[in-house]
């Protein structure tokens, strides 16, 4: 197999860099003009005029895009004010911090499409799981169960509970946390949305490697109860105070705008929140999204939401007509930097 690090990955990537230049986005302007990268563009430019009509935006995370390295620039824009609040998968929560203390030791397998059955066996008896091209060493995984155990036993000592995104930022602002960074604390989302004080909800946080943690230390009775982590409902009434707390009733500016990266239950649990807004608690004052934008690879089909049109939005209590509506398909580990960086000004 052909394996290569991801540091001699990042190395290679990250040259050549100057910020401001504004090389990307005249790039795009030129270049992206019709089709999807038209669709790009424009999603773009409404994301500024968003912003700067005084909105504030929420991003979801699905897939793997923290195994992509998608803090380099979801940072940059959390401290440019540009990201509001995440909405991500556990996985996406806990792999932001792995990658940063083990990027040395991930493999990539650029030809991961022709791996038999025999080196797919290989590489489990080695630790490494496999996401698509990357592998990940089972060696972090456990580094970071270390620390989120004591954190779950003091909570449970103390009797105070926490969502996973709560307990995940103190272990990564732990102070001898940082002489294992293997990449720029830059990389990090979870550290700016720290940083920034930004809210990041993880529904579904059991579907997750930290998350079958946290259950099979209860039931080995390692850590005392599950009392410790607040449940999904309990982030969604979060979710709701937020949404309500930031959407700007009365006041004339655009309400919170939406930033799907994929579909699953990231983008879906936090759609939801404005139809329980408005038709379950009844408050015919609160504003649909102000902004709606998804980008996904995949194609509207039966039932499936992943695919949905953002029209189909409106017949939940979503979005509104008049909604600014942006249905990229493509790869959002590749138009997602892009439209980010168009945004910074790149």
């Amino acid at each position: 197999m052909n394996h290569t690090t991801i540091l001699e990955e990042t190395e290679l990537a990250s040259t050549h860099f100057t910020p401001g230049t504004g090389v990307v986005r005249a790039f795009m302007d030129k270049h992206y003009q019709h089709f999807n990268s038209r669709e790009t563009v424009a999603a773009a430019k409404a994301y500024e005029a968003h912003i700067a009509a005084g909105g504030k935006m929420l991003v979801t995370l699905a897939g793997a895009m923290s195994t992509a390295k998608s803090g380099q620039i979801l940072s940059r824009m959390i401290r440019a004010d540009k990201i509001h609040a995440i909405c991500c998968t556990g996985a996406n929560l806990e792999e932001d911090v792995f990658t940063l203390l083990a990027a040395n030791e991930y493999q990539l397998c650029p030809d991961w499409r022709a791996l038999s059955v025999e080196e797919e066996k290989a590489l489990y008896e080695r630790g490494m799981n496999r996401v698509t091209d990357t592998c990940i060493p089972e060696t972090i995984m456990r580094h970071i169960e270390k620390r989120l155990i004591a954190r779950w036993q003091k909570a449970c000592k103390e009797n105070q509970r926490y969502f996973p995104s709560q307990i995940m930022m103190d272990v990564v602002r732990e102070p001898d946390l940082a002489q294992h960074y293997q990449l720029p604390a830059d990389y990090s989302w979870l550290l700016a949305a720290a940083e920034k004080n930004i809210p990041v909800f993880t529904p579904g946080w059991e579907d997750s490697t930290t998350g079958n943690f946290f259950a099979a230390r209860v039931i080995q009775g390692i850590v005392p109860h599950h009392q410790c982590i607040k449940t999904g409902t309990e982030q969604m009434q979060a979710l709701v105070e937020w949404y309500l707390k930031n959407c700007n009733v009365g006041t004339g500016k655009p309400s919170i705008g939406f930033f799907q990266i994929g579909g699953g239950i990231a983008g879906d649990f936090a759609i939801c929140s404005v139809p329980l807004i408005i038709q379950d608690l009844e408050r015919e004052d609160a504003p649909f999204w102000g902004y709606f934008c998804q980008i996904s690879d995949a194609v509207t089909s039966y039932g499936g939401y992943s695919g949905a049109v953002p029209n189909e939005k409106i017949t939940w209590g979503k979005l509104d007509t008049a909604t600014p509506k942006f249905m990229i398909q493509s790869d959002a580990t590749i138009v997602a930097p892009l439209m980010f960086a168009y945004v910074l000004g790149d």
